[in-house]
């Protein structure tokens, strides 16, 4: 049975913890989906104290009323007052606010900017970005600056995952010509490109929309594998190797996506609004 544990690299100052309370969150971290119920031994094996202190916090949780006892049984589960509490954080949550760090953990030595970008017709509209440079490039990408779909990595990356016909018809609102040399501008291109987003989960724009710049994206996906958005992060193509960019970039890149999502579903949206 798993024994409930701090992570090895967390550094706790025990000299500043109430250890009872650390011990009763403890407890009530041992239920999880597999272990719905849990006896009084269950308890003290998953988190390593003492029959006689386990049964004295089960007593405490259940007078609290954030557990319940099954009549008879002898069994422990958690009740919907810590539910409540698990409620009560995800009210207060702005997905926008909490992108904020996850996008500042994006940019750095290699990626000099990350954003957020929404599917508006035609068009990809960045709702949100955070960057250290660029401005050498003569790069000027603000909220609410737009990117055609077909020529961005953001783009592909956003429309990889809907239905063929509805590619073919954003893919079909306007022209499709050469930004730079590198844009991709036929269909049998173009679904290339997106078989490689779903095959790999990101998209990789080499100078094709701006010359010199490089950029990766990777969808927001929400539980039915449709988009919400996509992130992406951005790098001069003339201070490091695309392969060194790509091998630096992509799971950093995936990473954000997947956390992205979490924010967006506890949140409750199933779309991020255009400004």
């Amino acid at each position: 049975m798993t024994t409930v544990n701090r992570p090895a690299d967390s550094k706790i100052d025990t000299k500043s913890q109430v250890l009872s309370l650390a011990k009763g969150f403890r407890v009530l971290e041992a239920f999880d989906s597999e272990n719905r119920e849990l006896t009084l031994s269950q308890i003290a094996t998953k988190t390593g104290l003492d029959p006689g202190t386990a049964f004295r916090i089960l007593r405490t949780l259940v007078e609290l009323q954030y557990l319940k006892e099954v009549p008879g049984a002898k069994h422990y589960y958690l009740s919907l007052k810590v539910l409540g509490l698990g409620f009560h954080a995800i009210a207060r949550m702005n997905p926008h606010d909490s992108a904020r760090p996850v996008l500042r953990a994006l940019v750095g030595q290699v990626r000099e900017a990350a954003s957020i970008g929404v599917l508006d017709g035609a068009d990809v509209v960045y709702v949100d970005r955070v960057h250290a440079g660029l401005a050498r490039l003569g790069v000027e990408v603000r909220i609410g600056s737009r990117v055609p779909v077909y020529s961005s990595a953001i783009g592909q990356a956003l429309i990889a995952h809907l239905p063929k016909a509805e590619r073919a018809r954003i893919l079909n609102l306007r022209p499709r010509v050469k930004i730079t040399p590198n844009t991709p501008t036929s269909m049998a291109q173009l679904e290339e490109r997106l078989k490689c987003v779903r095959d790999k989960g990101y998209a990789l724009s080499d100078q094709e929309t701006v010359l010199g710049l490089r950029i990766i994206a990777a969808p927001i996906l929400d539980a039915d594998g449709l988009p919400y958005a996509a992130v992406s992060v951005a790098s001069p193509a003339m201070s490091r190797s695309l392969q060194e960019f790509v091998s630096t970039s992509v799971e950093p890149v995936l990473a954000a996506a997947g956390e992205l999502a979490s924010i967006y579903r506890l949140a409750g949206d199933t779309a991020i609004a255009v400004s």
